[in-house]
């Protein structure tokens, strides 16, 4: 467990101090095309990633809420130590990096300090094949999630409307998630369904695509129409409010149609791991 528990709390501190690579491209492909306020902007978030990354100290002050995405395989041998390294991790993590405590009792104020809390850290956990196990780390900063949103629209809105109303809603949070910002976006299932499967969107590399066709002409063509709009770089105008839109879709009731945004600001921070059977661990982006 213990060298579970290392691994975990080294991954999270690369979330926080590493900004990956493939963001840190889409950041450059913006900062080379805009112009005027909006470069300068793009600019300074990189020089800032160039010094978290140099520093070994986070990329923002907001180290966020400790999000796991869990894959395990129905063979996979290390539950319990799994179990008890996630949230081991968050404590050692929160000393080590240092993260700041970002957890308070939502009647009381209370701060435990350690970022840990009730249903904190926030784990999803997903069984797969096989005996191997990999953590997604996800530090979701405060800022961006204040602009997340379910919608539950009619049936009758049809894609078209989803689209719309996507867009709008993005749009109209202005520079508050600090853009160009990553949106995860969950269609269809009920409405924890929808907005988890937004968060699990936040998963995938910027700018890759869905699977399937369809879906990833809906991804592009959101991209498109939120870019269009103007806002540009933190709200100050400019070409890239977006950096990428991900979508993921379970099938939903004929008599509902649930939509959950979910915005991840330019610091779109996430570290993975991957355990082995025999406890081998490998610490990827």
């Amino acid at each position: 467990m213990e060298h579970l528990t290392a691994a975990l709390a080294e991954a999270l501190g690369r979330a926080a101090t590493v900004l990956p690579a493939d963001v840190v491209r889409a950041l450059e492909t913006v900062r080379d095309r805009e112009r005027g306020p909006a470069r300068v902007q793009v600019e300074a978030i990189l020089e800032n990633v160039a010094v978290a990354r140099d520093g070994a100290i986070p990329i923002c002050q907001d180290t966020g809420t400790v999000t796991y995405f869990v894959r395990f395989g129905e063979r996979f041998p290390l539950m319990a130590e799994l179990r008890g390294g996630l949230e081991e991790a968050a404590r050692r993590a929160t000393e080590e990096v240092p993260l700041r405590p970002n957890t308070v009792h939502p009647l009381t104020g209370a701060n435990p300090g350690d970022n840990t809390g009730v249903h904190i850290p926030a784990v999803t956990w997903e069984p797969m094949e096989g005996d191997e196990a990999e953590v997604h780390v996800l530090p979701k900063g405060g800022g961006s999630e204040n602009c997340s949103a379910l919608m539950m629209l009619t049936p009758a809105s049809g894609l078209n409307g989803v689209l719309e109303a996507v867009a709008d809603h993005v749009v109209s949070r202005e520079g508050k998630p600090c853009p160009p910002t990553v949106i995860g976006v969950g269609i269809g299932g009920g409405a924890d369904v929808a907005l988890k499967l937004g968060k699990k969107a936040l998963l995938r590399p910027v700018g890759s695509r869905h699977p399937e066709p369809e879906v990833a002409q809906f991804e592009d063509k959101l991209e498109r129409l939120i870019n269009a709009s103007g806002v540009g770089p933190m709200g100050l105008g400019g070409q890239s409010t977006v950096l990428a839109s991900h979508v993921e879709y379970a099938h939903r009731h004929p008599a509902s149609y649930p939509v959950g945004v979910v915005v991840q600001c330019w610091a779109d921070r996430r570290a993975a791991v991957r355990i082995g059977p025999d406890g081998s661990i490998t610490i990827v982006e």
